[in-house]
C-alpha cells in the first residue's frame, strides 16, 4: 500500500493538481421520518459550513438506479486535516442524532474541469 503523502508528491511531480478535500458519504441509520425530522437542523448546519468556507459541495444521492431517493448524501469538506474534517462531519445534526452514519475519506482531485457561469441580475447558475 502506498502512503498518501508519497502518492500526493508523485502526483504533483507529474503535474497533477493534487488538491485535497474530504468526502463524507452519509447513509441512513434510522427511518425516513426520523431523517426528515432532523433535516431543518442539518440544512442550517450545512449553510453555516458554506458560509465559513468549509463546505465545497453537499447534497443527496440517488439509489443505484438513479430513480429513487433513499436518504443518502455526500459532503465535500475543505479542512486542514482529517481530524478537522471528522469533527465537521460529526457536527452535522444528521450524524449527531444518529439519523445517518458516515464514512469519511480524503479525496485528491487530480483531473477534470469546472465551468461556472453566474447571471448576476437573473440569478441563473450554470455549472458544468
Amino acid at each position: 500500500m502506498v502512503a498518501w503523502a508519497d502518492y500526493k508528491a508523485e502526483a504533483k511531480s507529474r503535474g497533477a493538481l493534487a488538491f485535497e478535500v474530504y468526502v463524507a458519504h452519509s447513509t441512513p441509520a434510522k427511518s425516513p421520518a426520523e431523517i426528515k425530522a432532523v433535516l431543518p437542523d442539518h440544512l442550517d448546519y450545512i449553510a453555516g459550513l458554506e458560509r465559513s468556507g468549509k463546505l465545497a459541495f453537499a447534497g443527496p444521492m440517488s439509489d443505484e438506479t438513479g430513480e429513487h431517493m433513499q436518504g443518502m448524501g455526500m459532503l465535500v469538506l475543505r479542512a486542514d486535516s482529517l481530524e478537522e474534517a471528522q469533527a465537521l462531519a460529526e457536527g452535522d445534526p444528521m450524524h449527531k442524532s444518529g439519523a445517518r452514519s458516515f464514512v469519511l475519506r480524503r479525496w485528491m482531485i487530480n483531473e477534470g474541469s469546472i465551468s461556472l457561469q453566474v447571471g448576476l441580475s437573473t440569478s441563473d447558475v450554470t455549472f458544468r
